[in-house]
């Protein structure tokens, strides 16, 4: 039987080994969170498709030469594979998380642990939608361990301490990425793609409701005095900042939706083309091999923004300072996993925040601003 340890965590020793599975470790993020965990003296094995790209990421990131990868092609298989060798942590930076974690995470199950980026409301509620299952099977499962999801949710965590339910919140999205040069890369066009076809989602007296993508445009002013558009997106920061918070009425921007009005008109349609499985198959494949040029990041910081207002007028506001927002998300996921692997945390589906504290992001280097 899973034994419950003294900090909340579990123990699952006697169904796990030491090592932590790095799925889709050639990735930018797999690759930072590799040398972020193999530094931190964590037993890390790479998962992915080429034996070649794995041991190359890995020697880069710090691995030995001889160090163990595990070759699969498919999430299905990957599955197997957890199954059979039994890490004790998986992590999940391979995208398409809608449809791959729960694959994976149910795979960690009993005792082993398992964490994902994901940002998107199908993805986040269908983990989540694990709680019980992970709760009985000793296991934690930790998704939008990143920039997105927990930027926000933690300003939103630390604004609601101690205070009653609000009434509404806001939350705004706004990282700044140096590019790496190279293809676009599919994990990330299948996001895009995805945000296009979910189109856009509020909370209205607690329900999850269909909104316009790219609604309630904000021009945001950071605290640092610089300054970025945003507009409406279904987020899993949207299902985060309801979790958290309580509050009925929800709403959440990100500076990667396009704000430009004439762009803004052509969104929906571009969501129903992009709902044929055919067309969405084909926009993936070629948005993915985009080739993008090298460039700094726009913005020295990336910010998480969120205003939360009672229902006596009560109004507070608050924000979280990091530096680039891919290199956040890799430190995100690598505390969190970190954590997981060293026995603390407790079992069940969780974001973030509600796994592990607010200052899980001052752990990865992120900075309060609160009012």
């Amino acid at each position: 039987m899973t034994e419950t340890s003294e900090t909340g965590g579990t123990t699952g020793e006697s169904r796990t080994n030491d090592e932590v599975w790095i799925v889709g470790a050639t990735g930018r993020v797999g690759r930072g969170v590799t040398a972020r965990l193999a530094a931190r003296g964590l037993k890390v094995v790479p998962v992915g498709r080429s034996r070649e790209r794995m041991l190359a990421a890995g020697a880069e990131a710090g691995l030995p030469g001889d160090a163990k990868v595990v070759v699969a092609d498919s999430a299905e298989r990957i599955a197997d594979e957890i199954v059979r060798k039994r890490p004790r942590v998986v992590v999940n930076t391979m995208g398409a998380f809608a449809a791959t974690a729960p694959v994976l995470a149910r795979a960690c199950m009993p005792g082993g642990h398992y964490v994902d980026q994901a940002n998107d409301v199908v993805a986040v509620e269908g983990l989540l939608a694990l709680h019980e299952e992970a709760v009985r099977a000793g296991s934690t499962l930790v998704t939008g361990a990143g920039f997105g999801v927990l930027a926000t949710e933690a300003v939103v965590a630390k604004l609601c301490e101690g205070r009653p339910t609000p009434h509404r919140v806001r939350v705004d999205a706004v990282a700044s990425v140096a590019v790496e040069a190279g293809a676009l890369g599919a994990a990330l066009a299948a996001s895009v793609v995805d945000v296009l076809t979910t189109g856009g989602r509020r909370y209205e007296n607690g329900r999850l409701m269909t909104s316009r993508l790219g609604a309630d445009p904000q021009q945001l002013t950071f605290p640092d005095g610089e300054s970025a558009k945003s507009a409406g997106v279904s987020s899993g920061e949207l299902v985060a900042a309801h979790a958290v918070s309580g509050a009925p009425f929800v709403t959440a921007t990100s500076a990667l939706v396009p704000t430009a009005p004439l762009i803004r008109a052509l969104l929906p349609l571009f969501g129903r083309l992009l709902s044929v499985p055919a067309l969405r198959r084909l926009a993936v494949d070629r948005l993915g091999r985009v080739p993008v040029k090298a460039a700094p990041r726009p913005r020295e910081h990336s910010w998480g923004h969120a205003v939360v207002e009672w229902g006596d007028g009560t109004r507070h506001e608050g924000w979280l300072r990091a530096a680039d927002g891919m290199d956040f998300t890799a430190d995100v996921t690598a505390t969190v996993t970190e954590l997981l692997a060293r026995g603390v945390g407790r079992p069940g589906a969780w974001t973030p925040a509600a796994a592990l504290g607010a200052d899980l992001a001052t752990a990865a280097g992120g900075t309060f601003i609160l009012d």
